[in-house]
């Protein structure tokens, strides 16, 4: 039986919400940073996934 179109949810899987902490620690654990470094990425680059993703990777090692 396929799926039922009328139920989705409102939420944009391309963003990244800096109030959900399941997302800032899932993502920060994805990207080897701490979950504080995701929130300053968020306020600095927005909330875009990919584009942090990518600014994750430009930071340095620890």
């Amino acid at each position: 039986m396929a799926d039922d179109k009328t139920k989705r949810d409102f939420r944009d899987r391309s963003k990244i919400s800096a109030d959900d902490e399941y997302e800032v620690n899932y993502f920060a654990l994805q990207n080897n940073i701490t979950p504080e470094q995701v929130r300053e990425l968020i306020r600095k680059h927005g909330n875009d996934r990919a584009t942090l993703t990518d600014a994750a990777k430009a930071l340095p090692a620890q």
